[in-house]
């Protein structure tokens, strides 16, 4: 006779769950970041190997799913996500992630996280957990998306936001980014929800793409001639990386700071290169690395002393010189030939690898952080020589903070938009003169970036 999850023998909670589960735990308690507490965690307990893989899809996936799961979960325990505890809330959506996104098998998902809802909550609302996920199984995410998405043909926008577990805000966003076509934003956000391949950027001068490719058994970028693509392991455990000669760094954040290296100035290049808003020292890294072959040297500014650390870590040994100061008057010399503003921005060109902060942001941020972008943008022309460039870039498609924020620069500062395409070897870039990647277009993030020359 077949007994209920909860009166069979339970088994140790495995550690991936666990670890899955305790992160979750610590996004929702503290704003954590998963990106930064699961790998961390992953060390120190030594998880690896398949346990680590299932960690990492588990955390990762259910982070980026959550608006939809807590649709789901609301509507099966017919109460708000709110009401419901905090500890039993993360082990739903865990296991809802499970049954509906993974090919676990519904009584294993079932199981274990009724496991872990004893272990975590108490015995009191482990027949509430199990209720709740075994009628959750009964339908697949495609049945569910059809139950409780809103119609097709009356909210297109908000139907695809709902199936692919986006806010209706940042959908729209994306809807006018893209120009309203419906093929295009189902594209867009169906890469989104996607587990990106890792990019790892091989730093000039020090490892070739070619020969990191080689190390690590990844394919060599399509677009970035330092960009190699891995699509499993720990970075961490790649030698070049851990020598400091290769890092981690989306494909599209190398074409920025690339495209600064190399765009074309009124007069000779001086050597005087500046990252304004340079933490945590991706960019400034590459630009570090760039500028020790051209026999120039890059001055990187951070406003927050932790984060200036960082960029110093990641830029040993390269001719970067870290300041700690902000961005909108550095207090610095100006006549700078090269200067990249990559502004504090919405982030939403990057939601596929900070899962959790689609469910963070909202549209009340894009204000002050346009109003920011406008004020560091003015303050790197201060700092520009006439005839020298800057880079203006986003992590984001935002209109907003895109496009109108680079308007806004040719028509109230003293600069000249230069065909940015021109410095991308990408050839379907359209809506010049910037440059707007998107994931399921060039399997970047979503980086907009625009060339500026001083009058």
């Amino acid at each position: 006779m077949n007994r209920p999850v909860d009166d069979q023998e339970h088994t140790p909670i495995d550690p991936a769950r666990q670890a899955a589960v305790e992160v979750l735990a610590a996004v929702r308690e503290r704003d954590a970041y998963a990106n930064l507490v699961l790998p961390k965690m992953l060390r120190d307990r030594k998880i690896t190997g398949r346990d680590a893989a299932l960690a990492t899809e588990l955390t990762y996936g259910t982070s980026r799913a959550v608006g939809l799961l807590d649709q789901i979960i609301s509507d099966v325990a017919k109460r708000p996500v709110e009401e419901i505890d905090g500890a039993v809330l993360d082990v739903l959506r865990l296991g809802a992630y499970q049954l509906l996104r993974t090919r676990i098998g519904a009584y294993a998902a079932v199981s274990t996280s009724v496991d872990l809802v004893r272990s975590r909550a108490g015995h009191g609302p482990v027949g509430f957990a199990n209720a709740v996920l075994r009628k959750i199984s009964q339908r697949t995410e495609e049945l569910w998306v059809d139950a409780l998405a809103p119609s097709i043909s009356e909210d297109l926008v908000g139907h695809l936001a709902f199936q692919y577990a986006h806010p209706r805000w940042i959908a729209e966003v994306f809807d006018d980014a893209l120009g309203g076509s419906a093929g295009a934003l189902q594209a867009a956000l169906a890469a989104d929800d996607e587990r990106p391949s890792t990019h790892l950027v091989a730093r000039p001068g020090m490892i070739t793409a070619d020969e990191l490719a080689a190390v690590t058994g990844g394919d060599v970028g399509r677009y970035s001639p330092y960009c190699v693509y891995l699509d499993s392991g720990d970075p961490g455990d790649i030698e070049p990386v851990r020598e400091g000669l290769a890092g981690v760094q989306d494909e599209g954040s190398q074409l920025v700071a690339r495209a600064l290296a190399i765009a074309p100035l009124d007069g000779d290049d001086a050597g005087r290169w500046l990252d304004l808003c340079a933490g945590p020292g991706g960019k400034a890294a590459l630009l570090g690395a760039l500028a020790d072959i051209d026999g120039a040297r890059v001055t990187a500014v951070e406003k927050a002393p932790h984060r200036a650390e960082l960029i110093r870590k990641a830029t040993r040994e390269l001719p970067v010189d870290v300041i700690v100061g902000d961005g909108r008057d550095p207090g610095l010399e100006p006549g700078f030939d090269r200067v990249l503003v990559d502004a504090p921005c919405t982030g939403l060109g990057a939601l596929r690898r900070r899962p959790e902060a689609r469910w963070r942001r909202n549209p009340g941020d894009v204000p002050d952080l346009v109003a920011l972008q406008k004020q560091l943008l003015a303050s790197a022309v201060g700092q520009l020589r006439p005839g020298g460039v800057v880079v203006y870039s986003t992590c984001s498609p935002h209109p907003a903070e895109t496009r109108e924020v680079a308007d806004w620069a040719i028509a109230e500062l003293p600069v000249t938009a230069l065909d940015t395409r021109d410095l991308v070897p990408v050839d379907d870039l359209t809506g010049g003169p910037y440059v707007q990647l998107w994931p399921h277009l060039h399997g970047t993030d979503a980086m907009f970036f625009a060339a500026l020359r001083k009058n």
